[in-house]
């Protein structure tokens, strides 16, 4: 037998950390996510580098930041020329397996892994190009908040059919890598899942765990427009605010979905670590359960991601390896980028390539990391470069072009004082800001994205067929889950839940582009409807 242990990472999409009961919430339901955390070094301050699915996992991949590997937005492709964690544990002698959700784009879909036992939920081509020069309403993969008022109960979703693919194909993996004899090498499989992405729909059974009665609401309400800064205000548009009216039953259900779909998550997460233990590889297996970003669920009015507020930017991460690492809470800021450096450890290696991140070994064993976490954002929205750096108990937000916004999160733990202008703050600023900035020049990076952009959306339009990159792993995968053409994720959600349901119609007039520039800018006011009672009128 090995003497390197075998790794296994469980990944959730959109998971916040705050959902969770490890997390302090009292009302979502994981017993076996809590059973997990018992054994596990718990670290209460973990962040994405990038609040969007792609780019989030290719920089935790290849353990770079965005910038340096040039993934700007869910329609980038990570380079083939750029090492990943499976490339490197390759080199340390595992056998790498995906099974799930990573939103590879381009040809290169295995990046890597040995194995890929699982399709992709989502395209792989240059679907989901974000264009600046459209604006900030401009969304390509057609979501808005109808996830959020057709929140309700089903029969089966497609998110569901994915998740229990996902869960079969790592349970039926790990009992396969267990018959390889004592004599095989060691393993790292990565069990990536949906859910609990929106829309917030989910099984009756999973549904009818939780009453109405004790969800709790949002701790912070909808902050008035003229409140919200740059970004906000942005994202108030990209994520279809101006279209829906959100009413208070319309946030309950839509956090008893989220809850029903963690459970739903958990109880898969189950199934795995009792195979773990079924095929006796449970004491020689190297733990780790995290997700790619948080989803803001109602808070301050926002929802989804996108954002660097804690419940978008933050993500649940806990290391379990009881025999090597006694259970722990641990409060130094980390990071997703973090984790290639420090699997190259535990596999007996040394990170001798260019990495953004540090191991966190030391903090595992007790001792301290440099408590830094840096995250970048160059979505849809706000169309600016747009970053975050926290170090301790302050987070610095940059958004190029307007004012910076600093919280200091063990005083202001909902993000509802900017000290960036209070002078006994000018030393943090200052600090902050240098870090931030250090490396990273705004204006050169608005350009290259620009051009990125321009080159993908040219390619996008070439006449003719476009290249299909999806990931076959089973006969009928080209048309399985949501594919190119086939309306976005709303509609191929909603068309794919049973029972369906028809969607629920905007409730207020659509805006230009033209108009909608010129109220986040200021230059003309929010329309009456939505102005006018904005508890009532918008979440």
């Amino acid at each position: 037998m090995t003497d390197k242990p075998n790794i296994l990472m469980i990944m959730a999409d959109q998971l916040a950390p705050q959902a969770l009961s490890i997390y302090g919430n009292a009302v979502c339901k994981t017993p076996h996510l809590d059973r997990l955390a018992a054994e596990s070094v718990v670290f209460e301050n973990a962040y994405c580098n990038y609040p969007v699915c792609v780019p989030s996992r290719a920089s935790m991949m290849s353990g770079r930041l965005t910038p340096a590997i040039e993934v700007w937005d869910n329609a980038c492709e990570l380079a083939s020329s750029q090492p990943t964690m499976a490339h490197h544990l390759r080199h340390l002698g595992y056998h790498t397996v995906l099974s799930g959700k990573m939103h590879f784009i381009g040809p290169d879909q295995m990046h890597g892994f040995d194995e890929r036992t699982v399709t992709d939920v989502y395209p792989s081509g240059f679907d989901w190009v974000a264009d600046w020069e459209a604006g900030p309403a401009f969304v390509p993969s057609a979501t808005g908040l109808n996830g959020v008022v057709d929140a309700g109960p089903a029969a089966r979703t497609l998110q569901e059919d994915f998740d229990e693919e996902v869960a079969h194909a790592t349970v039926q993996t790990i009992y396969d890598l267990a018959r390889r004899g004592d004599d095989a090498g060691p393993w790292f499989q990565i069990a990536s899942f949906t859910s609990p992405h929106t829309p917030f729909v989910a099984d009756q059974k999973y549904w009818d765990r939780y009453d109405p009665d004790d969800i709790v609401l949002p701790q912070v309400g909808a902050l008035p427009f003229e409140d919200l800064d740059y970004a906000s205000r942005a994202l108030f548009f990209a994520h279809g605010r101006h279209r829906h009216r959100v009413s208070e039953d319309d946030l309950r259900r839509s956090r008893q979905g989220y809850y029903a779909m963690i459970s739903f998550i958990d109880d898969k997460v189950g199934e795995i670590l009792d195979a773990l233990k079924a095929s006796g590889q449970a004491d020689n297996t190297f733990i780790i359960f995290c997700a790619d970003h948080g989803e803001m669920l109602g808070e301050r009015g926002m929802w989804f991601k996108q954002s660097f507020y804690e419940w978008s930017a933050r993500v649940p991460l806990m290391v379990s390896s009881p025999d090597k690492y006694a259970p722990r809470r641990v409060k130094d800021c980390v990071s997703l980028v973090d984790l290639l450096p420090t699997l190259v450890g535990i596999g007996g290696g040394v990170m001798n390539l260019p990495c953004d991140g540090e191991s966190i070994e030391p903090a595992l064993s007790g001792g301290a990391t440099r408590d830094l976490v840096i995250s970048d954002y160059y979505g849809i929205g706000p169309c600016v470069p747009y970053r975050m750096v926290r170090q301790g108990r302050f987070k610095l937000i940059y958004t190029h072009g307007h004012p910076d916004l600093l919280f200091d999160l063990e005083a202001d733990p909902d993000e509802l004082q900017n000290l960036a202008g209070d002078p006994a703050q000018a030393d943090t600023l200052a600090r902050l800001k240098a870090i931030l900035l250090d490396g990273w020049d705004p204006a050169e990076i608005d350009q290259q994205i620009r051009i990125s952009q321009a080159e993908r959306l040219f390619l996008k339009a070439a006449p003719g067929m476009p290249e299909d990159w999806d990931y076959v792993a089973r006969k009928g995968d080209e048309t399985r889950y949501v594919r190119r053409g086939s309306g976005g994720v709303d509609g191929t959600k909603a068309n794919r839940r049973l029972p369906r349901v028809e969607p629920i119609a905007p409730h207020f007039p659509d805006l230009s582009q033209k108009d909608v520039s010129a109220i986040i800018a200021g230059d003309a006011p929010l329309p009456p409807y939505l102005s006018k009672d904005e508890s009532d009128a918008v979440s």
